[in-house]
């Protein structure tokens, strides 16, 4: 982030995130969302307290969190980012099957996002670009 959460020019992203996760939990297919200050991990709170965001999300299909990313409302946040965050130059979004009522955590989403950088996408972590069937 190139923002502290209470910094003004912060405040457009900030205001977005409860319209924005109503909007994905009112979703078709979406079945659940890490809230971030709920996770009980050091991990996760070190890592977002050294700027980083994480939102980590389970969905029924990925046609479904397509629909989502691309409705008018993420969009339009999205297309914004480069005013909250700074470029990152490697990986950052990370998708994967999981079996269903599993809730994945952020350690778990961290070993995927590390595999993803080191071995491209695979069936054990890919991206929207390609995409892998489920197992």
């Amino acid at each position: 982030m190139k923002y502290a959460p209470d910094d003004p020019a912060f405040a457009d992203f900030v205001n977005a995130l409860d319209p924005v996760n109503a909007t994905a939990e009112e979703s078709p297919g979406f079945v659940w969302r890490m809230i971030s200050t709920e996770a009980n991990s050091e991990s996760l709170q070190s890592f977002e307290a050294s700027g980083w965001l994480v939102n980590m999300s389970v969905w029924l299909s990925l046609e479904d969190l397509k629909k989502f990313v691309s409705s008018t409302l993420h969009r339009s946040i999205m297309r914004r980012r480069v005013e909250w965050f700074d470029e990152i130059d490697e990986a950052y979004l990370c998708l994967w099957w999981v079996a269903r009522g599993h809730r994945p955590d952020f350690n778990e989403a961290m070993e995927r996002l590390d595999y993803l950088r080191a071995h491209g996408p695979s069936e054990k972590a890919f991206n929207f670009a390609r995409p892998f069937d489920p197992p």
